[in-house]
Parts: C-alpha cells; structure tokens; sequence
C-alpha cells in the first residue's frame, strides 16, 4: 500500500510540476464535501445532533440511575451495577462535541448579524448541549474548545469550571433571546422547514431559551438558596409576560416513521431488545396513576411504554410543566408556599392534560395542594414522573434526593452515581484533561 501511494505521489509531483495545472483545475474540489453548508442544512444538522444527544444513551442511563428503567443484558446490565466505564461513554462525549457543540456553533458564527434568528436558534442549541455535558461531567472543555481545525495547538483543551459554563450558558441564552426576538424584516434569511421543532416560529424558541434560563439559575439550588429561588423565579416571571402559557410552545424532539427517523428508545429496542425494561420501583409508584399504561407495556420485564416508546413518538425536552414544576420548587424555597402549590397543581394538570389523561378524580386526589400541605418532596415526585425519558430526573435527584432511593443489589459501589466518569478519549489524547473516575464524586453544583 505504501508503495502503491509513493508512485501515485511522485506522478502527481511531476504532473503539476511540468505546468498539467489546468487539468486538475476544479476537479480537486469535492461537489459532496463544500467547504461551507448552507444555513438550511446546518439548522437541520445541528437539531438532529441535539436531539439524538438528548434522547439516546444520555436519556436512558439516567432514567436507569435513578430506578424509572432498569438494566438488564451486556453494557445496560453493567449500568446497573454501576460498573459505568471510561469507554463506555467515550461516543456519547464525542457526539456532544461533533454532533453538538461543533456545529451549532459554526451556525452561529455564519449566521452572524445578518441572520439573527437563525443565530439564536444556534446559540439555544449550543446551550443545551453544554448543559448536557456539564451535568454528566461538571468541569468541561468551553472556552478552549472546538479549535482543532485551526491547528495542533488547540488540540488539547483545557477545562472550564462548572461553575465558569453555567455563567456562559445564562449569558449564551441571554443573547440568544435578543436575536430571536429581532424582526423577521430585518434578517437576510429566516428558517422555515429546515427548522424540524419549531418550523420557523422565533416566539417559541425565545420561550424555550427562557425555560433553560429558569432550569440553570434552579440548578443552583444547593449552592445558593436563596439566590436561585429569586433568580428562577424573575426569569420564569418574564417568560410568562412573554407568551409562555401552556403546552403548544413545548420544545420536542420529533421522529419519524422512516428507519432513520425513529424515536430512539424504539430502535434501541429494535437493536438489543432486552437490555433496558421497565423499573419495578417505577411501576409501583405508578400503580394508581393514569400514565402507567403510556409509560408501560406491563410488567418489569418489558420496554418503556407506546407514548414515549413508539416508532414515531416524540419526546420532551422543554415544556411548559417542567416550568411550573420549577416555579413550585423555586416558590417554596423562596418562602411563598401559595405560589409553589399553584404552580404544582399547574405543573401536574399541563403534564397529565399532554398526555390526555386528565383524569377529574385523579387531578382531585393529586393536584389540589395549597399552601399548608404542598411539600418539596410532593413538587420532586410528581417531577420525576413527569420528566420521564428526561435526563433532568438526575439531575433533580442529586439536587433534592427525591424521591428516596436506594443503591441497586450487588452493584459495584455503595452509592448510586453522580456523575460519568471521564471519557476515555479524553485520557488517552487531551494532555490538560481533568480526569476523573469516582462516581460517586459531585459535581459543583451538587455540592
């Protein structure tokens, strides 16, 4: 093969020397590798990444770490016992970057001034991705990263604080609802169908953008109690001025009935069928609930449920009851319990209401606390099954330690996880890497 690639190298060397330069002239140019994509297609790409982020193996693991799934067979088996390997997540890492990071923020620097919209919609995407990587692995590369085209001195990125990328996360969301709240008129160029979640529509992004606002600054909550109640609580106060009203402006993660449009909990049963069923522990809080029968398929042994389990079924990722689940949490610890059970008994109604299953009897029973009975641990509960398919039900664990769990039998260490350990690429080729390996290490806001 060497050989073969030396000739092919010293003919090429003679040809263009000897002056051939007009007979290569374009043809060194692949139509199928531009050297810069279209808005539209990079508006699509970018959503796709985020989506398969969100609704894979960084959906699933934490749904089985905090006991709504359980693994059962190969790697998900080892999950459960909490055996959760530097390889094991390393494609999951990558794919925040690559599929993530990297382009939604070559969206924003071509968009640019002329296409606000468009570079809000890449700066909401950019924060959700770096939120995602944050809560699996607190510190993280983010001012240093995503420079490797630009040469081997940016190859080995050096990682920023938790704390320091939840900051740039707020002020990313922040500019971001300035640019979609621009006027149309005024940009060259407006997404319409290559925006596969909102289909254009610049309003809801904003109101989006603002929910993230609200889930960062509550995220804060062990940190700064006080401080995060009052700042979730101003955030969610002007998004409600904005338009935030009910579940039509919900960010959700859409799939298809074509093979590579499938919602990914569906083709990951297609693909290991048995690896990942239904938590007992789940199923027994549910046992009067009129979700059980969306979210299940029967007993213990079985995959998730056909509301959030079929082949085209899409998934949450910013609603309007995580809002008022936030309202309620932030309310309570700011001292106001009237408001934290109004918005408990909103959060629970949008939710079931979505769902449609809005069951009379059961909203009586379930949704109708007031201000001397509305309890953090009734707010984290009714959170937690309603975030179902979400990673924010462990992030909402770690922070609360609602609802109670216990380590899973004959796990490997004596706690359930708290974070991934570092990913192995980052050992083996990033020199400034902090890696670490202890599970049961918190992050900075869960301290």
């Amino acid at each position: 093969m060497k050989k073969i690639f030396s000739i092919t190298a010293v003919a090429l060397a003679v040809m263009l020397t000897a002056g051939c330069k007009k007979f290569v002239e374009g043809y060194d140019v692949s139509p199928n590798s531009p050297s810069q994509v279209s808005l539209e297609v990079l508006l699509t790409g970018t959503q796709l990444g985020t989506v398969s982020n969100y609704t894979g193996d960084l959906g699933r693991i934490p749904s089985l770490l905090v006991q709504q799934t359980a693994g059962r067979l190969f790697q998900y088996g080892d999950f459960q016992t909490y055996d959760i390997l530097e390889s094991s997540i390393d494609n999951q890492w990558q794919n925040l970057y690559a599929g993530g990071l990297i382009n939604a923020q070559q969206l924003i620097d071509q968009a640019g001034d002329a296409n606000k919209i468009y570079r809000g919609i890449g700066r909401v995407l950019r924060a959700m991705n770096l939120g995602l990587a944050t809560d699996m692995w607190g510190d993280i590369p983010n001012t240093q990263a995503l420079g490797g085209l630009a040469g081997e001195a940016n190859f080995n990125a050096a990682y920023d604080a938790q704390e320091t990328v939840i900051r740039d996360i707020q002020s990313t969301l922040d500019a971001a609802i300035a640019d979609l709240g621009s006027d149309p008129a005024t940009n060259a160029r407006v997404p319409g169908t290559d925006d596969i979640i909102f289909g254009g529509d610049a309003a809801n992004w904003g109101l989006a953008a603002r929910v993230l606002k609200a889930r960062y600054a509550n995220r804060l909550s062990k940190r700064d109690a006080a401080g995060s109640a009052t700042t979730t609580l101003a955030i969610l106060d002007a998004a409600y001025l904005a338009g935030l009203a009910g579940n039509t402006s919900d960010l959700m993660a859409p799939f298809g009935d074509a093979t590579n449009e499938w919602n990914q909990w569906f083709a990951f049963e297609q693909q290991r069928a048995g690896y990942l069923t239904m938590n007992q522990f789940f199923l027994d809080m549910l046992a009067s609930d009129p979700r059980l029968p969306l979210y299940a398929t029967g007993t213990d042994q079985e995959p998730i449920g056909p509301y959030y389990g079929s082949q085209n079924s899409a998934l949450p990722l910013v609603t309007f009851f995580e809002a008022k689940f936030i309202e309620a949490e932030a309310a309570l610890r700011a001292g106001n319990p009237m408001r934290a059970a109004t918005a408990f008994n909103a959060a629970v109604t949008a939710n079931v209401t979505k769902l449609g299953v809005a069951d009379p009897g059961f909203l009586a029973a379930v949704a109708a606390e007031d201000a001397a009975s509305i309890t953090l641990e009734k707010i984290m509960t009714q959170k937690y099954i309603a975030m179902f398919t979400q990673s924010e039900v462990w992030s909402d664990w770690r922070r609360t330690n609602f609802p109670t769990l216990t380590p899973n039998a004959g796990a490997s260490i004596a706690e359930i996880p708290r974070r991934f350990p570092s990913a192995q690429n980052e050992r083996l080729y990033n020199n400034k890497a902090v890696i670490v390996s202890d599970l049961t290490q918190r992050v900075w806001w869960d301290q």
